[in-house]
């Protein structure tokens, strides 16, 4: 493989991995503080999508969109937890299943009753729409580099808000033992709907971010999920950390073999997990 190519492959799988963060880390964090296993959380990748493409042609503004959608996949995570998921604490993960895998159908028979079946697609900012030069023959757009930025960001500010805030210790106190942050006083009722909201609002954001680098299709959610899945599950249940490093390793795995394994490409990262989980049955990192 020449250096420009392997190169342009890195920083795509690079940009693929912190996109799967962005979407994992809200399902990791949502299991890892509420114990909730939410199947649905790749329908709000999709939706995103969706919703930034509707209001960016209502608007005539990229930005303006993306913060629309925003707010009201936040709101969509708020109503869900509130109204449903609040009766699946004291259940098994078999409800939360069932309940998350309706949501699956309910939000995709909505995708498609507004928006229909036809693929559809956002355009690039006119200010990220430029190119920048690697190589002598190859360039690099700039709108996925920002992508790559953007995820970064979040990350740093994840982590910054987990560990050092008094938002994050509630968090690592109500992951660690919710009965003791009720006795103590707070309110884990509304902690709760504020996690479950991030996490949606995190899907939603990867859907958004990514729209101008991707095919808006019925289903896209779907495909998001399993390998957020597999995310999860190499990194740690619940581990940010663990969902960070995965993400990048399983988005190069990915990429790199889609260009020199085609014909086995779509198994690598489950193949990845499996060598992984022999040696770290538990993930690379707990939570």
């Amino acid at each position: 493989m020449e250096m420009s190519l392997f190169l342009v492959q890195l920083l795509n799988g690079i940009q693929y991995g912190l996109l799967l963060f962005l979407v994992a880390s809200g399902l990791t964090l949502v299991f890892g503080v509420m114990g909730i296993l939410n199947l649905a959380h790749g329908s709000m990748y999709m939706i995103g999508a969706y919703l930034v493409y509707y209001f960016t042609a209502m608007t005539d503004s990229f930005w303006l969109a993306v913060l629309i959608a925003c707010s009201i996949a936040m709101c969509i995570g708020i109503i869900i937890e509130r109204f449903l998921i609040v009766h699946l604490y004291k259940r098994d993960h078999l409800d939360q299943v069932l309940l998350t895998v309706g949501l699956i159908f309910i939000f995709n028979a909505a995708q498609s009753f507004i928006w229909g079946n036809d693929p559809l697609g956002v355009d690039v900012p006119a200010l990220l729409s430029s190119s920048i030069q690697i190589t002598d023959i190859v360039q690099y757009p700039v709108y996925r580099l920002f992508l790559s930025a953007l995820c970064v960001g979040i990350a740093v500010g994840m982590y910054y808000v987990i560990n050092n805030t008094k938002l994050g210790m509630m968090i690592r106190a109500g992951e660690s033992d919710r009965e003791m942050v009720e006795n103590l006083g707070l309110n884990i009722g509304t902690l709760f709907t504020v996690v479950f909201a991030v996490g949606v609002t995190l899907s939603a954001l990867a859907g958004i971010v990514s729209a101008p680098v991707v095919s808006l299709v019925p289903g896209m959610g779907e495909r998001v999920l399993i390998s957020c899945f597999v995310v999860v599950v190499i990194g740690g249940m619940g581990s940010i950390k663990g969902a960070f490093v995965a993400a990048l390793l399983v988005g190069v795995v990915d990429t790199f073999a889609s260009v020199l394994l085609p014909g086995m490409s779509s198994m690598t990262i489950y193949l990845l997990m499996a060598l992984i989980l022999i040696f770290k049955p538990q993930g690379l990192f707990k939570s």
